[in-house]
């Protein structure tokens, strides 16, 4: 694993910037325009960067991602093994403009998290001073593996290409309801549902296995 990016950026002819401390691509969102969206859960948890505090972080993600102010949310779903990544709880669509997940019903495991989520990023401002838009899909619901136990199953864990969104979907109620209610903030691109859960029972979905190549890159 801590080979791929490199052997990437050689295969695509790209340069590298290193930087020596824990950052996986899904625990971070950002806007294009100065801001970076992430968890307290992950980047703040100990087993990335234990030796760091939240403001030595913020000013490494600044410095790293070219930002100038973190919008930092709490808690992502429960049994989710990334502890907490963004993009299986909050996407950016647009600058200013955030994706998140609402829950159907009481039964939904993720309820409370769920509406934490929408009611944080209500109240945030992002590095241009723009109160941020909430916009809400389905939450997948309560979705259970063989043994019974709670997925971390997302509809935001979406990939965008340069035509499609692709939407992972499980054999949940909600699923062709959070297909539809995607495609109509991406109207110049096709919005198709296929299936994650086999790749979910590894860990992740769609946004979770893929990473965007610069414009005039060799693929």
């Amino acid at each position: 694993d801590d080979r791929v990016a490199g052997r990437v950026a050689e295969m695509s002819k790209l340069g590298t910037l290193d930087h020596h401390w824990i950052l996986e691509g899904g625990s971070v969102e950002v806007d294009g325009e100065g801001t970076v969206l992430t968890s307290e859960q992950c980047l703040l948890n100990p087993n990335r960067n234990p030796s760091f505090s939240k403001s030595q972080i913020e000013e490494k993600l600044c410095a790293a991602l070219g930002a100038s102010k973190v919008l930092w949310l709490r808690d992502g779903l429960l049994n989710d093994h990334t502890d907490g990544h963004i993009d299986t709880i909050a996407r950016y669509i647009a600058p200013a403009i955030i994706m998140c997940m609402e829950p159907k019903s009481e039964a939904d495991p993720n309820a409370k998290v769920l509406r934490d989520i929408a009611r944080d990023l209500e109240l945030m401002t992002d590095a241009k001073g723009r109160k941020i838009k909430v916009v809400k899909i389905p939450s997948v619901g309560s979705l259970t593996d063989e043994d019974g136990r709670i997925m971390p199953a997302s509809y935001l864990n979406f990939y965008i290409s340069n035509s499609t969104v692709i939407v992972p979907t499980y054999g949940s109620p909600f699923d062709s309801l959070a297909i539809e209610s995607i495609a109509r903030h991406f109207p110049t691109r096709k919005t198709v549902g296929l299936s994650a859960r086999a790749i979910l029972s590894g860990g992740g979905a769609f946004h979770c296995i893929t990473q965007q190549l610069p414009k005039g890159s060799r693929e």
